[in-house]
């Protein structure tokens, strides 16, 4: 067995056994932290195939930004676990039927084989790398799409923040600029009173009390 097929094995078993231990971990942090080994994995058998830029973009787009969002998600909300796993073996016949036709997909393209006859690259693309024949396709050929996708994310952006950003009128909220300016003389006023009462003034409000009852 050659090197790159032992590394090819050693990825596949730690993408596999992640990518399970993802559905199967109690912790949903845990689970989170699986998926980033899946990942790592994925991007290693990219780099085994020669697709150093999609493995480069799966480390930093989804396990640099997609899933540290993820983490931070999890971290903040609280999850109850038992909740969570309410109804697990009700759909667990649909998940099955589901698994069972991704993996029949998979068999019948491997089986037939007519992935291996495919044209390898010309041998331009293959001297100046995948990266540059990448960048040259999508500014030249594709650059009116990339145009169309780039303010399709523009537009979800500015949505995203417009509604993170909309005052709710049933929610409590605190404006730290007014609490900043705030002074000390309109939240708190001093009053001055005496500490001990002057002679007599105790008698006279005992007997204002008493005939008071009386009358």
């Amino acid at each position: 067995m050659d090197p790159t097929t032992a590394l090819f094995a050693v990825f596949s078993a730690c993408t596999l056994v992640s990518a399970l231990r993802v559905i199967t971990a109690r912790n949903p942090m845990h689970a989170v932290l699986y998926l980033v080994l899946a990942f790592f994995s994925t991007a290693c058998l990219w780099m085994l195939l020669q697709a150093e830029f999609l493995a480069i973009t799966l480390v930093l787009v989804y396990v640099g930004a997609v899933m540290v969002l993820f983490l931070f998600v999890v971290m903040m909300l609280d999850i109850h676990i038992d909740r969570s796993r309410t109804g697990f073996w009700r759909h667990l016949p649909l998940a099955a039927v589901v698994g069972v036709a991704i993996a029949l997909q998979l068999w019948l393209v491997l089986a037939n084989g007519t992935w291996q006859t495919m044209a390898p690259a010309a041998t331009g693309v293959a001297k100046i790398g995948n990266t540059k024949a990448l960048g040259m396709l999508t500014f030249t050929q594709y650059v009116f799409p990339l145009q169309i996708a780039g303010a399709i994310l523009l537009v979800a952006i500015i949505a995203a923040i417009a509604i993170t950003l909309r005052r709710r009128t049933d929610a409590l909220h605190q404006n730290p600029g007014w609490q900043v300016r705030i002074r000390r003389k309109d939240r708190v006023r001093l009053v001055k009173m005496p500490a001990v009462p002057r002679a007599g003034q105790g008698v006279d409000a005992a007997a204002a009390v008493v005939e008071a009852k009386e009358g």
